[in-house]
């Protein structure tokens, strides 16, 4: 079987492709399509309904809700004996020093979601290969989006199922890795976030999936797109952005503005603000979104507070760390046309300042 892992860059269509590939399947293969956010699942599903509505066996669902309803549910019985899933705890941990059931069901019997992927993982093993056998029967394709949400066991569980006769497609972008199905957890913390591309190249060489490198961005002007290689350093071997966004507004690039411009070009532009947290841009009066929330949005224009630490990316090109760096590309590529930098003192940019 093919498997492949299609890594592309912000704006390049990765929900559309997945979309475009199921409407093209034939009526008799049955496929699940996973993804980590609530808010993805429910793009997919009126994506599909659009462009795929006449295929009968397609599955969305999210990645704990295919945890749960083909490994927990049905297979707790072969590690657990007697013991049934009875519900989901989404917030809840276990204690410390919890051991056997205890260690992945609380006393009313919901999976604490923190244990989810664990469980899932050690469940493959328990059920003697009867898990992979049913999805086998049940699924001839399983297509995840937004791949580099994964953490943690989730990377063991895949790995299981590259090994199953059922074709695995994945899309996402390293360059966006701000979100985690199991942010705390430290198994396999070397493929956490950004890391999760050293995965994915560990597979390619052992031959288990392709990787496919998508470099066209259908969203971002050419001056954006080329800031953005610009964010994760040349050690990540990313390949450079082709932008495909040919429109001309006058006001297009990546542009430096002093606080005390900041209203008027408000006025002017009207673009979307984006920081990193709320407590940044606290003496700007302004209708902000975080940059995780901004994940997966478009906007012709945006403005960025930036941290400290973007501040010093600009000013010294002093490198970014994995997560941070994800985080602010995200911002810069949410913006069609142009993107404004609140910063006083430039140092050694050469980013080109706006001024009334």
């Amino acid at each position: 079987m093919a498997n492949v892992v299609t890594l592309a860059v912000a704006g390049s269509r990765k929900t559309q492709s997945i979309v475009n590939h199921c409407a093209a399947l034939s009526q008799d293969r049955r496929a699940a399509v996973l993804t980590y956010t609530q808010a993805n699942q429910e793009e997919l599903r009126r994506r599909l309904s659009q462009h795929a509505g006449d295929q009968q066996a397609i599955d969305v669902m999210g990645w704990f809700s295919f945890l749960l309803r083909h490994f927990a549910k049905p297979f707790l019985p072969f590690k657990f004996p007697g013991k049934r899933v009875q519900g989901f705890n989404f917030e809840g941990r276990p204690y410390m020093k919890a051991s056997g059931a205890q260690r992945f069901l609380d006393p009313d019997g919901a999976v604490y979601k923190s244990e989810l992927g664990r469980l899932a993982h050690e469940l493959i093993a328990a059920s003697d290969g009867a898990l992979l056998r049913r999805l086998e029967a049940l699924y001839d394709e399983i297509l995840i989006d937004e791949v580099q949400d994964l953490s943690a066991h989730d990377w063991e569980i895949v790995d299981c199922l590259l090994d199953s006769s059922i074709e695995i497609r994945m899309v996402g972008d390293i360059r966006q890795s701000v979100l985690a199905t199991n942010p705390r957890s430290t198994k396999n913390k070397q493929y956490a976030y950004a890391g999760a591309i050293k995965w994915f190249r560990e597979r390619e060489k052992l031959g288990k999936l392709t990787i496919v490198e998508s470099a066209v961005t259908w969203r971002c002007h050419p001056k954006i797109a080329a800031f953005s290689d610009t964010i994760f350093d040349a050690s990540w071997a990313f390949p450079a952005t082709l932008s495909q966004n040919e429109v001309v507004t006058g006001h297009d690039g990546v542009f430096l503005l002093q606080t005390k411009h900041v209203g008027e070009y408000i006025k002017k532009f009207s673009p979307q603000c984006l920081r990193s947290m709320a407590g940044s841009g606290k003496g700007l009066d302004l209708n902000f979104i975080n940059f995780k929330v901004a994940k997966g949005a478009t906007y012709e224009r945006a403005l960025i507070v930036p941290t400290a630490g973007i501040a010093n990316f600009i000013r010294k090109g002093q490198k970014l760390d994995p997560g941070p760096a994800a985080s602010f590309y995200v911002a810069v590529t949410r913006a069609a046309q142009s993107v404004a930098i609140v910063i006083d003192g430039a140092g050694e940019s050469t980013l080109p300042h706006w001024a009334p």
